[in-house]
């Protein structure tokens, strides 16, 4: 049972409240102005304790920077190097300054959502978004631990943030930024196939099937900082991906003098690393096609503009991996074909992330459906009434 007595301070009488733990060590909570105030918090805590949701109010005093060590450790041995490394960034940079010697039982929600939005004001909403994810996470552990009853975090809201307009790129462009580029059969591959820029730098020669023009993707080459980090592919499964006949021939290209064992493209023993945004050979590759692109416009008459094809977009090497999903699908690959080709973990999220590339097909569906209905019994019939 709790105990209420009354004290006398500078300000007044106020009242203690002497209670036992569910360990059965005693402790206290002082300061209420009122008995009653008092009688309530007796009361909160014997039905906690009945209920097993009772939290001792020590527990909640430690760090988040405390916190921290345990929640990082965790996400460190349960995540690729690639994924962990903005955490922890996110952690060092953002969250650690502002949160790391605050007591988890002290803060507030209101704290949260000015300290998020002031965030957003000066970084990116991704930037926002990942430091309060981070900081959520290991209250969370707070809760889980039952050293705080509910999570600050959870509810604060960030800025929403802007997808980047994907770019997709013509059979034809694709075509002259290989040939205008220090590797084209790793242009080509990426354009065709849709491996992303880690799963194509690390293919080994063993890894081309030439019978069945297949492509056995087991392992991903990730920077993380400046380490190159090799394992296995994002989604943890290895998958084989086809490629189209013409480009069988720039494959076996790559892999002449080559061991089995070796790297498909490059040298054949170091990755090839992502080429600097700015002046890398991609990057050069690009700017040299879009200048050819500006000057045969500009050469061009009124008449003969109406006839040439857009200037080539500013690209990276991930829009490659973009336009093998837009190229696939104008083809007329099925959505269940495309996201075995990219790897995602379902055609849903194949659907969700290449939603405006199926916008187009709405036009053709009533027209299918009525050339269908023609040719079957069915729809003769009905087209000969309606005749």
């Amino acid at each position: 049972m709790a105990t209420i007595k009354a004290y006398e301070t500078a300000a007044g009488k106020r009242y203690r409240v002497r209670y036992r733990k569910p360990d059965k060590s005693q402790t206290d909570k002082r300061g209420f102005k009122t008995k009653r105030e008092a009688e309530i918090f007796a009361a909160s805590v014997t039905v906690s304790k009945a209920t097993g949701e009772y939290i001792d109010p020590q527990l909640g005093r430690i760090t988040v920077a405390q916190l921290s060590k345990g929640w990082l450790a965790g996400k460190e041995s349960s995540l690729k190097p690639s994924a962990y490394r903005p955490l922890e960034s996110a952690w060092r940079t953002h969250v650690e300054p502002g949160w790391g010697d605050r007591e988890a039982k002290g803060i507030q929600p209101s704290e949260v959502q000015q300290w998020v939005a002031g965030l957003g004001k000066k970084k990116s909403a991704t930037t926002a978004s990942r430091a309060l994810g981070v900081l959520a996470g290991i209250l969370d552990q707070a809760v889980a631990d039952r050293r705080i009853p509910r999570n600050p975090a959870r509810g604060a809201k960030t800025a929403r943030r802007k997808p980047k307009p994907r770019v997709y790129l013509t059979h034809d462009q694709v075509q002259e930024l290989a040939e205008a580029s220090a590797h084209p059969a790793l242009v080509l591959t990426l354009a065709y196939t849709g491996l992303r820029w880690g799963e194509a730098t690390a293919l080994r020669v063993r890894s081309v099937n030439e019978v069945r023009r297949r492509l056995h993707v087991e392992e991903n080459a990730v920077l993380a900082g400046s380490v190159l980090h090799v394992g296995t592919p994002k989604t943890h499964e290895k998958r084989s991906v086809p490629y189209p006949a013409f480009l069988a021939k720039h494959l076996t290209a790559q892999s002449q003098g080559k061991r089995p064992e070796q790297l498909l493209f490059g040298a054949g023993d170091a990755h090839l690393r992502l080429p600097n945004s700015v002046n890398g050979w991609f990057a050069s590759a690009v700017d040299k096609v879009r200048a050819a692109h500006q000057t045969r416009w500009e050469e061009a008459t009124e008449a003969e503009r109406e006839a040439l094809p857009p200037i080539m977009p500013r690209v990276t090497p991930h829009d490659l991996r973009h336009t093998a999903a837009s190229l696939a699908i104008s083809s007329g690959a099925n959505v269940k074909a495309v996201q075995r080709m990219l790897g995602h973990a379902s055609a849903a999220m194949t659907l969700d992330t290449y939603a405006d590339l199926f916008d187009d097909d709405l036009d053709g569906v009533a027209a299918n459906l009525e050339a269908a209905a023609r040719a079957a019994s069915v729809g003769k019939k009905w087209a000969n009434v309606v005749a």
